[in-house]
């Protein structure tokens, strides 16, 4: 009888030891999911390389070179006039200047500081004076700092045909 019982007891514990691990599990699962708003061609979270990943491939390219990447990284400013492009930090002192495909799709001008995922073309480009003026009369910058830009600017670029903004 005595065995009887300390079947049954242990088979109670046993059991309340699982769906306390499934329980944990469930929350743990519930904690790592990340909801995101979707501009531009619908993509996916996964794959996406960390900023510091995507500035060393940078470092090794050369005006002209281009490769196909998924990056997560946080916004430093963004078009104040349409959001029609963005700044994005690659926590190396650089940042990479972020524009949507087919000029197809802006981001919300509010979300400097917020972690994005772009996924495209990255490529190192020349920019252009007028160009440089042009992007930081949008950023809002005043006469002095847009008068003082008197010389190309080689450049970390994208192209981005989709976008997710964290929430």
């Amino acid at each position: 009888m005595k065995s009887i019982i300390l079947v049954i007891v242990c088979a109670l514990m046993l059991n309340s030891c699982k769906n306390k691990n499934e329980e944990s599990s469930k929350k743990t699962l519930k904690k790592e999911a990340v909801e995101y708003v979707s501009f531009g061609k619908e993509i996916i979270a996964n794959d996406a390389i960390a900023a510091t990943s995507m500035a060393s491939h940078y470092k090794t390219m050369n005006v002209g070179d281009s490769i196909n990447s998924k990056m997560l990284a946080k916004v430093n400013s963004v078009c104040q006039s349409k959001g029609c492009w963005m700044t994005l930090n690659l926590e190396d002192g650089n940042e990479v200047m972020v524009k949507f495909k087919d000029y197809g799709f802006f981001v919300p001008k509010n979300i400097a500081g917020k972690e994005v995922i772009v996924n495209g073309k990255a490529y190192i480009k020349e920019v252009p004076i007028d160009e440089l003026r042009h992007y930081a009369e949008d950023a809002g910058k005043s006469t002095e700092v847009i008068a003082a830009i008197t010389e190309p600017k080689k450049t970390y670029s994208f192209e981005a045909d989709g976008v997710l903004l964290k929430q």
